[in-house]
């Protein structure tokens, strides 16, 4: 297969302190050369390498690894979370694998620390962690729907840089990614929803609320990147109104970054020679 990549990925969505979310064109596809078909060639010549990287990092926590990969995913409603999680995470073993969809807080949740459920969720030694959505919903609608005050949201900004900070220096490898998606591809995909029944389900007449402060969420999202993408944790942001390079481009970060901690095979604890033997005669 011809060269995909003429930037990479990491380097062409990587958001800095001085990111601008109005500067991301949300039907571009940074970084990648070809079109849809050649996107789905590239997806599924992939899911190999990403397939066995993941299988040698579960295999390495079998033999005292404690490493682990955290995929973290924040959108808008319809950008494509759920086609991510199927499509690039659903390739891999689901035995290694731990998925987290972080919906509105219970009471008891409410009683802590915003980061005390998310503590909860993370992923094991040799597991690949994926939330769909994250902490970040604490600044993201708490600022939006001013859910908390703005010296809360402020005090959390810094708390989320130094538990993720926390989290990569104990082993974990975190893939900040927010899907942008465009104010009119949203609602072509929620009419979409709306005219097919198979869909239905997947329609919140909530949505439409959230489409009334869409400004607020894109300076919120805005923000909320440049106070807590960090050398440790980059953000990457990746246009999403093309939902096969959305994939392709998670599938190679993901792919990377698992491949950014070398781990070969775990040897043998047995004799190899030995056991060949014993399997001839049996």
């Amino acid at each position: 297969m011809a060269k995909t990549w003429t930037t990479d990925p990491a380097d062409a969505l990587r958001a800095g302190t001085d990111f601008s979310l109005a500067g991301v064109d949300p039907r571009s596809t940074p970084g990648f050369e070809g079109d849809k078909r050649y996107g789905a060639q590239v997806l599924e010549s992939g899911r190999e390498a990403l397939g066995e990287e993941q299988e040698k990092l579960f295999a390495a926590s079998r033999n005292g690894g404690g490493d682990s990969v955290l995929l973290v995913l924040q959108a808008m409603d319809t950008a494509g979370k759920g086609g991510v999680v199927r499509h690039v995470v659903g390739a891999v073993d689901p035995q290694g694998v731990a998925h987290h969809a972080f919906k509105a807080p219970t009471e008891e949740e409410l009683a802590h620390d915003f980061l005390w459920r998310v503590r909860k969720g993370l992923p094991g030694p040799g597991m690949i962690g994926v939330f769909d959505r994250s902490h970040y919903e604490d600044v993201l609608i708490g600022s939006v729907r001013r859910l908390a005050p703005p010296e809360e949201i402020e005090r959390r900004y810094g708390a989320i840089v130094e538990f993720e900070q926390e989290l990569v220096a104990q082993g974990t490898t975190i893939v900040k990614v927010m899907l942008h998606i465009s104010s009119d591809e949203q609602k072509q995909r929620l009419a979409d929803r709306l005219d097919r029944p198979e869909k239905h389900w997947k329609y919140n007449p909530g949505d439409l609320e959230e489409r009334l402060v869409w400004d607020d969420y894109q300076a919120a999202y805005e923000t909320a990147i440049r106070r807590t993408s960090t050398e440790a944790a980059p953000w990457f942001v990746v246009p999403a109104d093309r939902k096969w390079y959305a994939r392709v481009a998670v599938q190679k970060l993901l792919t990377d970054a698992l491949a950014s901690r070398p781990r070969g095979w775990p040897a043998a604890a047995f004799d190899v020679e030995v056991e060949k033997a014993r399997l001839a005669v049996s």
